[in-house]
Formats: structure tokens, sequence, C-alpha cells
């Protein structure tokens, strides 16, 4: 059997010297769909930071692929974050072009960005290439420039793709194609996914397991 994708055991994580996250144990297997759930303040979006390297525990074992996470680790944090990539509540695009957008992660790791896999990542979510990948970021509405910050992150092909708020301020129309565009990441590609989100009812129709956050603490 393999390993989980990811593997917490006695996790703490603060702020400013404050506690705001304890997580004795939490195990996400690799192909799952986990879904996070919980008032403001609950730790959500510091777990999604942790599991996207983001930020150091300051005490437990974080495991990734089977493998400890250590200072060193983090240090280089890079590599890690090839692998574990985070969109989060803000949708921010760059000055150009959506397929320069879609374009923009591998070209930052010297990796070919041929427009079949542009489009094909802009598909997942919805959006046509031939009427899309030309378009000024000025053009776009807000579920369409949510859709193509996604989109930005499925070309990368993560290993686990980690989603704060994806339907936050989105039609019913985009929030469907936020759907479409998570199943298939785990369908097509074997991404693993941990979504937060207030809408706990769309949690429940995209997620294999969901977990609610008080206080820093899971209680399931």
């Amino acid at each position: 059997m393999s390993a989980p994708l990811f593997a917490l055991r006695g996790i703490e994580a603060a702020y400013n010297g404050a506690s705001v996250l304890h997580v004795p144990k939490l195990t996400i297997p690799r192909g799952s769909i986990l879904g996070l759930a919980g008032h403001n303040g609950s730790g959500k979006s510091t777990l999604l930071k942790l599991l996207g390297f983001l930020l150091e525990p300051t005490a437990g074992v974080l495991e990734f692929e089977g493998r400890v996470v250590d200072r060193a680790a983090m240090r280089a944090g890079h590599l890690l974050r090839r692998r574990a990539v985070l969109l989060g509540q803000d949708t921010c695009l760059l000055k150009r072009s959506v397929a320069a957008n879609v374009a923009y992660g591998l070209r930052l790791r010297g990796l070919p960005a041929p427009e079949a896999l542009l489009a094909e990542a802009l598909a997942l979510v919805g959006l046509d290439y031939a009427e899309f990948g030309q378009r000024s970021w000025r053009q776009l509405s807000g579920g369409e420039a949510r859709r193509v910050a996604l989109a930005a992150r499925l070309v990368l092909n993560p290993a686990a793709l980690l989603l704060d708020e994806p339907t936050t301020g989105l039609d019913r129309a985009s929030v469907q194609h936020v759907q479409r565009a998570v199943l298939a990441a785990r369908k097509a590609r074997g991404a693993t996914l941990v979504i937060v989100s207030h809408d706990v009812e769309w949690l429940k129709s995209c997620s294999d397991t969901l977990l609610t956050l008080e206080d820093g603490r899971i209680l399931g």
C-alpha cells in the first residue's frame, strides 16, 4: 500500500507566539478530495498554508509523498511548491493575455507551454482557448478570472491542489465549472485536492471527506 500524500502528526502552528493550529493526526490519501469547513479564524487557511509549504510548523512531523519535510526541505520550499500548488482567495492575474497567464508557471519552471496543453487546462475550467486564449486579463469577469487562475494551477499537473474559497463571489455557472474542474483534476490526473469553503453543501457535493475546524482544532 502506498503512503498517503500528506501525513501530519502532532502539528502545531503559531503566529506571533500565539498557537493557531493543533493537529494531533491527519492523513490525506493520494487522489482524495478533502473538504475543510469552519468559521473565520478556525484555522482552515493556516492548515492550507502548511500543506502548501508556505508556513513552517512550530512542532510536529509533516510528511509529503512518504518523506518527512524537515527544516532544510522547507528552506528549499520552491521544490515542494511545484508538487503542492495553492490557489488563494485573491485572484491575481498578470497584466497579459489569458494564455500567457496559464503558461506563466510552466515557463517559470523552464517547461514547455504548448498551445494544446494550455487549451486542455482552460477546457477543464470551461473556457475555450480559441475564444479566451488571446483575451486580455482586463476583459474577464470576476468568475472568468478565477477560472483562469485555477487553469494556471491545473496546467502544472500538481500532486496536490489546495483551494482556499474557490467559489466565493462566483455565479452559479462558474461554481459548476469549478466543481467540474475539481473532479476532472482528480479523475484525469490523479490529483489530491484540499478545499476550504464556507459553502458546506457545495463541499459535500465534491469531497470524499469533510472535516470541520474550530479554534484551530479538527472536530471531524
